[in-house]
């Protein structure tokens, strides 16, 4: 890549580090607005002319395809090693992996998911050209963005901080997400990372001075207007119903460790949890939750049983409790039993009516995909459960309640959670165990993405966790209540059922689809202008 100036190198360096500070735990969200305008620069000013274009005044061009995508690749790299940097702590910590192998991973996890940037890289080179100024490229750019952040969630299956979960606090702004998901959030954002980029351009070129000054202003103003937003504060909204969220802050264990002596004291301590807050307040309570949980809680263990359907008995309300779901050999057609990640719904009566088995597993976490190479990544498997996934988003029904009920990883899903609400779900439940990534910025990027999920779809958010952050979440995706991290504590607060249904709910990635659509039209159309130009 001997061609690419070093401008372009730095500016893309640049780019991949403003998008890591924009993000928890750094969480400069503002910088949003400017984060990719380096990257879309660099693509545009990244080739060193011939001599003959230098002597016409020329002084660098857009990248070669090559060079558009090795330089989003780098970018990309940079940018999921430093948001993402979680990962080998968890797998040096609880996936029995030592420090060179547990590095590897990240790396090969980071070069895997940067071909993502390395495709828009690609996609803007190729709509460039030769042009030193390409309007092509910049408009289809935001159009672009988002059709790779919809490959991202479709193909790899990873959408982690997607560039519209930045805006989760602005509450005018990502109102549009309820009519486009998250993805109109990151076109937004995408839109004025393009002008800027193309009033920098301007301003490099040194022609219309007039023109690069009024669009440097528009963008200036465009995101000021955008993010002051972020100020703006609706009425609280007042839910009518109660729920208890037991946040368990049970560490992960040896399974040796789990003595009956150690399981029966923290069964007691969740049980006085469940039952004598609400006694304390003198309220009644609707929902007790339980979090998915590192302890080795069996949907077929009597103890356990018998604990939860007292708890609802004594309390007179439902409960929600995470769990291994068992299905014993004699209830399976391949007479094996199977394991799942559950969240099983206990009635007033104490009888076990529902469950729900997740259904997007996390990979090496929670299985390990193609274990004939991978089977040196078991070790967190082995830790967490080999299961097998659930094949139904229906939601439990409490009474006159359906609960839309997800775990864990599959809150970063727009239209997984949605299809839960678009199947009658009148509040989402979110049971996580985020104690795996301990104090690093997994858990507040976890949550903000969950949040996203709340406002898309006009829900309550209940979402108790093992070690926080349990909160409960308005429909404005606004965090009205929320218990401290890393302590054995319940949340109580009110929330509220709802049955209006939005239009991305009812329509999913509509938009997403589109712009995809558009920037393949682009790139074909760019194709067909560039053969008859050649003929």
């Amino acid at each position: 890549m001997r061609q690419i100036h070093s401008s372009a190198w730095l500016l893309c360096l640049f780019s991949a580090g403003l998008q890591i500070l924009i993000f928890p735990l750094p969480n400069l969200y503002m910088l949003c607005w400017v984060a990719i305008t380096p990257l879309l620069v660099a693509l545009l000013r990244a080739r060193v002319p011939s001599t003959l274009q230098l002597n016409a005044g020329i002084k660098l061009l857009p990248a070669k395809p090559v060079q558009g995508f090795v330089l989003g690749y780098v970018c990309g790299i940079v940018w999921y090693a430093g948001s993402c940097y979680w990962i080998y702590p968890t797998m040096r910590q609880y996936g029995g992996l030592n420090a060179p192998t547990a590095f590897g991973t990240l790396i090969l996890f980071s070069l895997y998911l940067a071909f993502y940037h390395g495709a828009f890289g690609l996609g803007v080179s190729l709509l460039a050209g030769e042009s030193p100024f390409s309007r092509r490229a910049l408009l289809i750019s935001p159009f672009l963005w988002v059709a790779v952040e919809l490959a991202r969630t479709r193909i790899s299956g990873f959408p982690w901080d997607l560039l519209g979960i930045t805006q989760v606090d602005n509450v005018a702004l990502v109102h549009v997400s309820r009519v486009t998901g998250v993805y109109g959030v990151s076109f937004e954002i995408m839109v004025v990372n393009a002008a800027l980029a193309a009033a920098f351009l301007l301003a490099r070129l040194r022609v219309g001075r007039e023109r690069w000054r009024s669009l440097l202003l528009a963008s200036v103003i465009a995101m000021a207007v955008l993010q002051t937003g972020r100020w703006i504060n609706p009425e609280a909204l007042i839910g009518d119903r109660t729920a208890r969220l037991v946040q368990q802050n049970i560490p992960v264990l040896e399974g040796s460790e789990w003595t009956n002596e150690y399981s029966e004291g923290t069964l007691r301590d969740l049980t006085w949890l469940s039952l004598n807050l609400a006694g304390n307040q003198g309220g009644r309570v609707d929902l007790i939750v339980w979090p998915e949980s590192p302890a080795p809680f069996y949907s077929t263990d009597p103890v356990f049983r018998g604990t939860l359907s007292s708890i609802a008995r004594q309390s007179q309300a439902w409960v929600l409790a995470g769990s291994l779901g068992i299905r014993n050999a004699s209830e399976t057609p391949e007479r094996a039993t199977q394991v799942y990640n559950s969240g099983n719904l206990i009635n007033p009566q104490g009888e076990w009516v529902a469950r729900y088995d997740k259904v997007h597993l996390v990979p090496f976490g929670e299985y390990v995909p193609f274990k004939r190479v991978f089977g040196f990544a078991g070790g967190l498997t082995k830790e967490v459960g080999d299961f097998l996934p659930g094949g139904s988003r229906a939601p439990l029904v409490a009474g006159d309640a359906k609960l839309g009920v997800f775990i864990c990883y599959e809150s970063i899903f727009p239209d997984e959670i949605r299809q839960f609400v678009a199947n009658g779900a009148q509040v989402i439940v979110n049971i996580s165990n985020d104690g795996w990534y301990g104090d690093s910025g997994a858990y507040a990027q976890h949550l903000r993405q969950a949040r996203m999920r709340a406002v898309e779809n006009a829900r309550w958010l209940l979402r108790d966790t093992n070690t926080g952050v349990t909160a409960v979440i308005d429909p404005y995706g606004r965090i009205v209540a929320s218990a401290p991290r890393k302590m054995r504590t319940a949340l109580e607060a009110n929330y509220g059922l709802s049955n209006v249904t939005t239009f991305y709910t009812r329509h999913g990635d509509w938009f997403a689809y589109l712009c995809a659509i558009i920037s393949v039209a682009a790139l074909v159309m760019r194709f067909a202008i560039r053969r008859r130009a050649e003929n």
